[in-house]
């Protein structure tokens, strides 16, 4: 059995390597594979006292119905099984094993959930409950209005630097999943709030350029922001489960039935596939059969 812990070892600091040098994930998607593949690798040395390389097909089955078996949630066991796709098709090109034992393993079935939307009044009272007679309650308004008016992710807010402003030119830089960056349109509102807030805010102890600051001077961490926004909600008394991605879906959902493209959408929010972006969307049948019908038209007349 130690020659088989030790080969997880190995094969465990190679994808993880992997997955940090070559695919450019963020440390918490790092953390979240290691994890799925770590408990994997537990339960086939217990289970079976195999080798990475000599996982089977039934093995993977095995384990992914003993996650059925402890109520394991169902977005968590395709996760996990996403997760051990990606592994081993890095075993595929890295240790020369012939096939993925995780290939043809059927995920589990279950509808996506969409979060809940917020109207604009909602956004506009959620912010207004703020404090902003404080700095600290400027800084959480400028927050808000900037996660909601570009739609941002709460690991791409709270990663904000001085130098990503560009309001000049009426947008700011936004380093995504990835590192990769995109341009997002900022709106007059945000700008403004962000403007205030630098004014007032007092000059740092340290050297860093974060936009958003704690106490301290140092950056926000992404609980800090739901515990903002969860504050600010219960404050307004709006009875919603809400987090930043509710300010994220909203500012998508906003944006599609105002009439813009969920190409435009798409390009915004970051997503490397349109049909994440998808998921945003609860239009009803009426719009998306008009919209259809327009795209139609536009490619017969081109």
């Amino acid at each position: 059995m130690r020659q088989n812990i030790d080969s997880w070892n190995t094969a465990r600091n190679g994808y993880r390597t992997y997955l940090v040098a070559e695919r450019n994930f963020s440390p918490n998607t790092v953390i979240s594979y290691m994890h799925d593949v770590e408990e994997f690798s537990h339960y086939v040395l217990l289970m079976y006292d195999a080798a990475p390389e000599l996982v089977s097909r039934s093995m993977v089955e095995s384990f992914m119905a003993s996650l059925y078996d402890r109520g394991r949630e169902k977005s968590s066991q395709a996760r996990m099984l996403c997760s051990l796709r990606s592994f081993f098709n890095w075993m595929i090109a890295e240790n020369g094993i012939d096939s993925s034992p995780a290939e043809f393993v059927e995920s589990p079935k279950f509808g996506r959930r969409l979060p809940d939307s917020l109207t604009t009044d909602d956004i506009d009272r959620i912010i207004a409950a703020i404090d902003s007679s404080t700095v600290k309650g400027l800084r959480d308004c400028a927050m808000l209005e900037l996660l909601y008016s570009c739609g941002l992710r709460v690991s791409e807010l709270v990663s904000l630097r001085l130098g990503d402003l560009f309001f000049g030119d009426g947008y700011i830089r936004v380093t995504g999943k990835g590192n990769k960056q995109r341009l997002v349109p900022v709106s007059d509102k945000a700008r403004d709030r962000v403007q205030i807030y630098l004014d007032a805010r007092r000059s740092p102890d340290s050297d860093t350029d974060i936009l958003f600051l704690n106490n301290r001077g140092r950056a926000l961490t992404r609980v800090m922001v739901f515990t903002v926004i969860r504050d600010a909600a219960r404050m307004a008394g709006i009875d919603k489960h809400i987090s930043p991605h509710t300010f994220r879906h909203s500012f998508a959902t906003h944006l599609l039935s105002g009439g813009a493209g969920i190409r435009q959408v798409q390009e915004m929010l970051g997503h490397e596939n349109i049909s994440t972006t998808e998921i945003y969307t609860h239009l009803d049948e009426r719009r998306l059969r008009a919209t259809m019908e327009r795209l139609d038209r536009t490619e017969f007349e081109d």
